[in-house]
């Protein structure tokens, strides 16, 4: 296992360079921010700060005023965020509002990678910062690194369609082989997606995809390095078998795999955005006893091209599919079928994973609204006990409420 975990270790960093590649050789250009990013052009990339700008920040201690949010840096000088003190306020008090064990959530602009929600909860126990925190399995939000995989690598589609028979929640060895006399039921990749059809994700990439190539892919994504951040976090994770039943579980989101919360968010922005991945920010500004003492630059900063942007349009069709009829639809709409974000259509991907013998029940929501103009991306975490009031869907459905209540979308009320 020692040989492999160092071959996975190779595998994360060839995709890191991979997507890296295109900056680095032309093609996006690491000193012009596009027009669909952005209508400003640089002149030069803003010089990277240096680690000690933001020693001693600290995320948990936010201080909230009517105008902004600030948080504590060492000697004696304060973080002014890029948050809103409204949109802050309202995920706040949902979590507490409905007793949640421990959840985040961080919604990020697409186009500038300004961080508009940083909020964390604990209800017990010592204090962490749960969205710089790794340790949830990525579960079925693996789903869309794999469906990537399958798009850009095996040449599939979100039209692509695979027979199979049972596999829905679990998976059997038995029923990873195509059976035409069993294989009653049929799904596009789209389909699976949105209903996150474990055997539909399996079969195919044991049948497609390489474990160097998911491992690639994944990489591209971020997992196996930190988010370029102002804070330290802790890198989403991946470890893929050499066994082809646990490999093909693995891709399916069982296991193998972790994330973050910011690095969840980030992820969907990358999507939201055609492939790019833009450096997110939370610092605005830093000031001592009122005074200020630097503004930072604020403009988009592409950090890799992960995918292509015809990856992302797969991606996206297949996305919407998990809220208009998918796993997320009864998060996203109400018992007579009336949409809480009227004429907003989200697209997104649900996850749930549990840990029975440590009673940690989690539930993810990865995506971004509206998804044929995105503004906002979103990653909401909640983890339960057996007993829960709100899981990840509705989380980020009445963040995004709050949102665009905000924006004036008609018919959006806050939550």
């Amino acid at each position: 296992m020692g040989s492999w975990s160092r071959w996975v270790g190779i595998g994360v960093a060839l995709g890191i360079c991979a997507a890296l590649a295109p900056v680095v050789m032309g093609s996006v250009a690491p000193t012009q921010v596009t027009a669909s990013l952005s209508k400003v052009v640089l002149d030069e990339v803003p010089a990277k700060p240096e680690p000690a700008l933001f020693e001693g920040l600290d995320l948990t201690r936010l201080e909230l005023h009517p105008r902004r949010v600030s948080a504590p840096l060492s000697d004696s000088r304060r973080a002014v965020l890029t948050l809103d003190p409204d949109l802050q306020r309202t995920a706040t008090s949902l979590m507490k509002r409905h007793s949640a064990p421990e959840a985040g959530v961080v919604l990020m602009d697409v186009k500038t990678g300004q961080v508009l929600v940083y909020a964390s909860h604990l209800a017990s126990g010592p204090l962490f910062d749960v969205n710089a925190r790794a340790e949830a399995p990525a579960a079925s939000v693996f789903k869309l690194v794999t469906a990537a995989a399958l798009v850009e690598m095996a040449g599939l589609s979100a039209d692509t369609e695979q027979c199979y028979h049972g596999g829905k929640s679990r998976i059997s060895a038995g029923e990873l082989e195509d059976d035409p006399a069993r294989d009653k039921w049929c799904a596009t990749l789209a389909t699976a997606m949105g209903r996150s059809l474990n055997v539909v994700f399996a079969r195919l990439a044991k049948k497609n995809l390489s474990v160097e190539q998911l491992t690639r892919m994944a990489g591209a994504f971020g997992f196996g390095s930190e988010v370029p951040f102002e804070l330290v976090n802790e890198p989403p994770l991946i470890e893929l078998p050499e066994d082809p039943f646990e490999f093909a579980r693995a891709s399916a989101g069982f296991w193998h795999s972790s994330l973050s919360p910011l690095a969840g968010a980030s992820l969907a922005q990358t999507i939201a955005n055609g492939g790019k991945t833009l450096k997110p920010r939370i610092v605005h500004s830093i000031e001592r006893d009122g005074e200020a003492l630097l503004e930072l630059p604020q403009h988009p900063e592409i950090i890799r091209r992960a995918i292509k942007p015809e990856t992302a349009v797969q991606l996206t069709r297949m996305m919407v599919q998990t809220t208009q009829d998918g796993s997320a639809h009864k998060a996203f709409f109400d018992r007579k079928g009336r949409p809480f974000l009227p004429n907003i259509v989200v697209a997104g991907k649900t996850g749930t994973l549990s840990r029975h013998e440590q009673n940690r029940h989690y539930t993810w929501f990865v995506g971004f609204a509206p998804a044929e103009a995105p503004e906002v991306a979103i990653a909401a975490l909640v983890v339960n006990t057996p007993v829960w009031n709100i899981k990840g869907p509705d989380l980020a459905r009445d963040v995004l409420r709050a949102y665009f209540a905000d924006k004036g979308r008609p018919g959006v009320a806050r939550p």
